[in-house]
């Protein structure tokens, strides 16, 4: 879902913006901070790289494995959480503001956290609060040095930050969404289908619905339309039909060779390669809808035989 999040925050920022009355400009300023804000809840995973460095820190027995159950001991929690996510954005809020005094804060707020969270949560909590609080500093430091106002940044910041968790509720565990304190706001994660394969494909689809939401909200604005951009080569993807028979049927737990592959399929969007093409929005729509198609294809196969 790390591609999700950034584009769920896109489309309802920007969105949100257009239906204010926005410039295009502007609207494309809070949606693209928005999506960097919606992706910085999953630095947590970085201590997933202990797993690596040192395999004894996961229990998995190959590195990809080590690394994700290491990084899962400490994910979705306070990075995830929405009292953290209301700190962070009124922390973000004052430190992009003009007055000095608001400035230092915000800037203190933010580093408050790490204490705080330290104190109740221990010392691993406090070290990926930490990296979560430096990566919010430099995003607000790159917002300021481009003259980005305080309500902007702090809208960016509120819709990246409070979107995020709920996109995590169709794969593994639902989040904290309410550390420090004991209480449980979702406590199971959202089941579309009780056959694993069919749930994958859905959280999937749900991913690429995503893509395609942040995509129409970005034509919107600009006032062009999606499909002009779709080249005839995506209706290849229908042909990955096939692997629904070749392949073992994914789940949440094994589910590396079928995204990799239907990923794969996208490059139709941009072949026969060349920069011009690469650098063209018709490659990444045609690359979408190859991967939508094959997507929904694989589905159907499933759906017969599986």
């Amino acid at each position: 879902m790390f591609v999700g999040h950034a584009c769920l925050a896109f489309a309802v920022a920007a969105l949100g913006a257009d239906r204010l009355g926005w410039s295009r400009e502007r609207s494309l300023q809070v949606a693209v901070l928005a999506a960097l804000f919606a992706t910085l809840p999953d630095v947590d995973v970085v201590y997933g790289l202990s797993g690596l460095v040192a395999p004894a820190a996961g229990a998995g027995s190959i590195p990809v494995e080590s690394f994700w159950d290491a990084g899962n001991r400490v994910h979705r929690g306070v990075t995830h959480a929405l009292p953290v996510a209301a700190v962070v954005t009124a922390a973000v809020w004052l430190a992009g503001r003009v007055e000095p005094t608001s400035r230092a804060a915000g800037a203190t707020l933010l580093a408050a956290l790490v204490p705080t969270v330290a104190a109740i949560g221990g010392a691993l909590a406090g070290a990926v609060t930490a990296v979560f609080v430096l990566c919010v500093g430099g995003l607000v430091a790159l917002a300021r040095r481009r003259d980005v106002s305080s309500r902007v940044l702090a809208g960016a910041a509120f819709v990246g930050l409070f979107t995020h968790p709920f996109g995590d509720l169709f794969t593994g565990s639902p989040p904290a969404l309410l550390y420090p304190f004991d209480a449980t706001l979702v406590a199971e994660r959202v089941v579309l289908s009780a056959d694993p394969t069919l749930h994958l494909l859905g959280a999937f689809g749900v991913e690429l619905a995503t893509v395609w939401l942040a995509l129409a909200a970005y034509f919107r604005i600009s006032g062009e339309r999606p499909a002009a951009h779709v080249d005839r080569r995506a209706v290849l993807g229908v042909a990955y039909a096939g692997a629904a028979l070749a392949l073992p049927a994914p789940t949440l737990e094994v589910s590396y060779h079928f995204v990799f592959s239907v990923l794969a399929v996208g490059f139709v969007g941009v072949a026969p390669p060349s920069l011009e093409r690469v650098r063209s929005w018709r490659a990444g729509v045609t690359a979408l809808a190859t991967i939508s198609l094959a997507a929904v294809a694989y589905a159907a196969v499933y759906l017969v035989v599986g």
